[in-house]
This record gives structure tokens, C-alpha cells and sequence, in this order.
């Protein structure tokens, strides 16, 4: 693996298995439309999960949890509307926002943080 590219997709795999071993199922990856990309799509039982993934080297400017800024949180949200006028049938599921935090530690470790509801997409 290569390049920034190459770490992002390795990450986002390594966030749907940790998903996936909580009992999520993977429906969609890397879903794209002209306003951004959402990395993983996921159902959580009855719930459509729209899963942000970040990772982080090091907690310079805040580390992973300050990556997900207003804009690009209104980016996800404007995609999920895209994907959910494409599937009519999931368009009738509750959803989620969901922001999966990797963040590499001081012994080369690497913990994650799995936070449901990150953000709301009505809060616009």
C-alpha cells in the first residue's frame, strides 16, 4: 500500500471489520455523488449507518476527532440524501451518522473510537 490513498482504503476496511464484528453489515463503500463521499454505508439492525472514517498519526491539531468539521459533516449529509433518493426502500429506515475514530498512540498502537449519532443532519 501506497500514498494517503492506499492508508485511507486500509483504514476503512479496518473500521467495517470492527464494524462488522459488532453486528453491523456492510451495504455500501466509499459511496460517492458530486457533494463528497461516504465511506462506509452500514445497517445496525433496523438502522441505515452512514460511517465517517478518520485516522490520525499523531493528535496534532486535535487528532482525529477535530477531522470531521461542519462542512464536511454538511458533505456527508448531502450524500446520504443522494444515496437514500436512489434507494427509495432504505429511505424508509431510520438513520445514523456515525464517525469511527482511529487514532494511532504513542506504542505504535492504534485505538478506535466508534461514536454513533456524531452529528445530525436536520441541524441545517
Amino acid at each position: 500500500m501506497t500514498g494517503n490513498l492506499g492508508k485511507g482504503l486500509h483504514f476503512e476496511e479496518r473500521a467495517r471489520q470492527y464494524l462488522a464484528e459488532r453486528g453491523m453489515r456492510c451495504i455500501e463503500q466509499n459511496y460517492r455523488s458530486r457533494w463528497g463521499e461516504i465511506d462506509l454505508i452500514m445497517h445496525d439492525g433496523d438502522t441505515l449507518c452512514f460511517v465517517e472514517v478518520k485516522y490520525r498519526k499523531s493528535m496534532d491539531y486535535g487528532g482525529s476527532a477535530c477531522a470531521l468539521p461542519r462542512h464536511k459533516q454538511q458533505k456527508i449529509a448531502r450524500t446520504a440524501l443522494v444515496y437514500l433518493a436512489a434507494h427509495p426502500r432504505q429511505s424508509k429506515q431510520s438513520i445514523r451518522f456515525d464517525a469511527l475514530l482511529i487514532q494511532r498512540q504513542p506504542d505504535g498502537s492504534n485505538a478506535i473510537e466508534w461514536i454513533k449519532n456524531a452529528f445530525y443532519a436536520d441541524q441545517w
